[in-house]
């Protein structure tokens, strides 16, 4: 008789505004996915579009969760609270994974078990309606990048939860804020070296659509320096 080996469950959680063109893809992507032991957990964040009859082509294999409009950050602590796996995995509706994506990381962890962070590289492509409007071409890295991004991070439910949620007072730097708070945490962090996530650059990336909130990156760095400065006085 074969021993029974414990699959811990994957939460993936995906937020999403007025992703109709894109949501799917990024849902497919999670399904697909080697790893079978997986939650995928939609939540829209008061999306206008069609998003809404995208996702409920997939139910019931995803779970579906509305919020009136409150930003990314709020929509990803959403998904947090109603996630039940050990480890959550984070996928932004226009971003898509290779197939094997969580399947890595989850051998990560197994084989270094102190580990609590696991990235792997990223590739960025251009959305095909770019390709028509050369002025407007987002800067495209010729390479994979270390995927130091939530669409590539995978953390276990504990680690999580000692940085804390993603604080929604930031528009754009949530993600900054709460990988500065990780790493001030001395987390355990591993970036692997394959491509395990797509990331699509488009008109409506939030850095383009919500450029009146760029303040928010040097305020982010200004509060981890306070922060510093307070622990050491």
């Amino acid at each position: 008789m074969e021993p029974v080996i414990n699959k811990p469950v994957i939460s993936t959680i995906i937020p999403v505004y007025n992703g109709e063109k894109y949501v799917a893809e990024a849902i497919e992507s999670a399904l697909n996915q080697t790893y079978p032991e997986q939650e995928i957990i939609l939540v829209d964040d008061g999306s206008t579009d069609s998003t809404a009859r995208v996702i409920r082509e997939f139910l019931p294999r995803v779970k579906y969760c509305f919020q009136c409009n409150a930003g990314t950050a709020s929509a990803r602590n959403l998904g947090v609270s109603v996630a039940t796996g050990e480890y959550f995995a984070f996928l932004d509706h226009d971003d898509f994974w290779e197939k094997g994506k969580l399947a890595h990381q989850l051998a990560a962890f197994h084989s270094e078990p102190g580990l609590n962070i696991v990235f792997g590289h990223l590739q960025q492509f251009r959305s095909p309606e770019l390709e028509n409007d050369l002025k407007g071409k987002p800067c495209l890295a010729p390479k994979s990048t270390p995927g130091v991004l939530p669409s590539s991070m995978m953390v276990t439910r504990d680690a999580f939860f000692q940085v804390g949620l993603f604080d929604t007072t930031w528009q754009l730097a949530e993600w900054a804020d709460w990988y500065c708070r990780a790493v001030e945490c001395g987390l355990n962090i591993e970036v692997l070296p394959e491509v395990l996530t797509f990331r699509r650059l488009h008109h409506d990336n939030k850095g383009i659509v919500q450029r009146q909130h760029m303040q928010d990156y040097p305020r982010a760095l200004k509060a981890l320096l306070d922060r510093r400065r307070a622990n050491t006085s």
